[in-house]
Parts: structure tokens; sequence; C-alpha cells
């Protein structure tokens, strides 16, 4: 008899590595949680991932990125901090901003 093999939900998601001028890194956190993490969300059906980071860096932090600007790191998975039983596979961009987030 194989034992019952629990499969998790696979969550993707676009983010970036963003540092200042001064080289500080901008991480968020969502509210009502402890972990912090690099700013992005959740891709969505037919979008490519770099058009979500734009998308959820202007609607989450108002950043307006070129997307020239950007870097592609890679594509990383882990267990999901804030959703239990998920892994997150994050299309991964370094880019570096002028401007000042505000947090939506």
């Amino acid at each position: 008899m194989n034992p019952t093999r629990h499969e998790s939900r696979k969550i993707r998601i676009a983010a970036g590595v963003i540092a200042d001028a001064s080289g500080r890194l901008l991480l968020v956190r969502k509210r009502g949680t402890s972990a912090f993490m690099q700013p992005g969300g959740k891709i969505e059906p037919r979008e490519a991932p770099l058009d979500t980071l734009m998308r959820e860096l202007r609607e989450e932090l108002g950043l307006v990125i070129d997307p020239a600007t950007t870097s592609w790191l890679g594509l990383f998975s882990a267990t999901a901090a804030n959703e239990p039983d998920s892994t997150v596979e994050a299309e991964l961009f370094a880019l570096s901003i002028d401007g000042q987030p505000i947090a939506a």
C-alpha cells in the first residue's frame, strides 16, 4: 500500500529585488502577517511575468517602472509564507528605483 502523498498548491508570482541609490532593499509585508518579502504579486492568466511586476508595483507602491531597467534573475521556488500547503514559484527581477514607494 502506498502512503498518501500530499500535493501542495503552486502559486505563480513575479517579484522584484529592488534597491535604491543607497543600496537599501525594499521589502513588503502583508497586513496581519509577520513575513517580509520582495514586492510583487500573482501572475494573471495570459500575463507576462514582467507585466505582472510592473502592474503590482504601480498598484501597491505607486511605482512606475521602465521595463528596460529590469534584469531577470531567474525562476525560484519556496514554501509559501502566508498560504498553508502552498508553494510559491517566483519569476524574480532586479531593478532600482528613484522615487519613494507609497504603500496602498
